[in-house]
């Protein structure tokens, strides 16, 4: 427990730290939100004026952010000049979105990349690797914008599953079994793309962490007392090389966030990516917070569910946080 306990506090502080980092450089960024008001002829300099007092943006930055973190204890994470609401009930809508395309994603990348992985690493010189590395090469190479573009071109000429959105308007009000088909027919793409975008890394550290333990001597002496190969790879290896896939998997939920949200903006997925798009052109500030907290939190959990599984799995780390 204590352990766990300094993960959380160590969580707790980065995302603090991350909060005012946040505040500081928007702060310094040029322009705000009132100054593209101010160019409106028709609103008075003094209206202006009383909106900055109104939102408190007249007041000194730390006066601000403490005002900010009182807000966050609140679960509304500061006020959104554009929408005229709280930001936290305005993220949630579009972050629920963006957690069940990216939770799909990352399920499937690695029920993809962990047989691929172990089947590349028993077999160097097999078929099976040869085109995983071939496979995984094109892809590195292949940039996300240009993927989610050629599956956008691909829905639209050829009419495949759906081209964007998240819902059709032929299944308002239909019941949740059509509800559910065309969900999961508009999320066809947008998952695609995530998984091809994050298969390459996860299947070759995957296989160069069971390359690592299928080369070591009690893996080589298994092999000489007549063990069989399945037995050595699921039974043995696998749980000698799963450390740094474990912490590989709570990595990777935060980083396939950040390719979502490009992602999101073309597919037009209604989730973290158009809102914060448009935040940024309006430089809607509490907006731009509250996503990039967001992201840093589900960087954050994937990282304390990773130390959580390792705390479980390693007996040397539950020594170590002990001692």
């Amino acid at each position: 427990m204590k352990y766990l306990g300094l993960r959380l506090f160590q969580s707790v502080f980065v995302l603090l730290g991350v909060s005012l980092l946040s505040f500081i450089f928007v702060e310094f960024a040029p322009g705000n939100f009132f100054d593209e008001i101010r160019l409106n002829p028709r609103i008075s300099t003094s209206t202006v004026t009383n909106l900055r007092k109104q939102y408190g943006m007249d007041q000194p930055l730390p006066v601000r952010y403490f005002r900010w973190l009182e807000s966050a204890a609140k679960g509304e994470l500061g006020f959104s000049f554009a929408y005229n609401a709280p930001v936290g009930p305005l993220l949630w809508a579009r972050a629920r979105n963006t957690l069940l395309l990216t939770g799909s994603a990352t399920l499937l990348a690695w029920l993809i990349a962990l047989p691929l992985g172990i089947l590349s690493a028993a077999r160097p010189r097999g078929w099976i690797n040869h085109a995983c590395e071939l496979f995984t090469t094109a892809l590195l190479a292949t940039p996300d914008l240009l993927l989610a573009l050629g599956l956008l071109f691909l829905a639209v000429h050829f009419h495949w599953f759906h081209a964007g959105g998240m819902f059709s308007q032929e299944s308002a009000g239909q019941g949740s079994w059509v509800l559910s088909k065309d969900l999961a027919a508009h999320m066809v793409f947008p998952v695609t793309v995530l998984v091809l975008g994050s298969l390459p890394i996860l299947l070759r550290h995957t296989r160069a962490a069971m390359l690592e333990v299928l080369d070591s001597p009690y893996v080589r002496a298994s092999r000489a007392l007549g063990i069989s190969r399945g037995r050595i790879l699921f039974r043995h290896a696998l749980p000698a090389a799963i450390n740094p896939l474990v912490s590989l998997f709570g990595f990777s939920l935060g980083s396939l966030l950040s390719a979502s949200l490009l992602t999101e903006v073309v597919m037009s997925w209604p989730g973290l990516g158009p809102l914060l798009l448009e935040a940024v052109l309006a430089r809607d500030i509490y907006v731009v917070i509250g996503a990039v907290l967001f992201s840093t939190l589900l960087l954050v959990f994937g990282t304390l569910l990773a130390d959580v599984l390792l705390f479980a799995a390693d007996p040397r780390i539950r020594t170590e946080g002990l001692a």
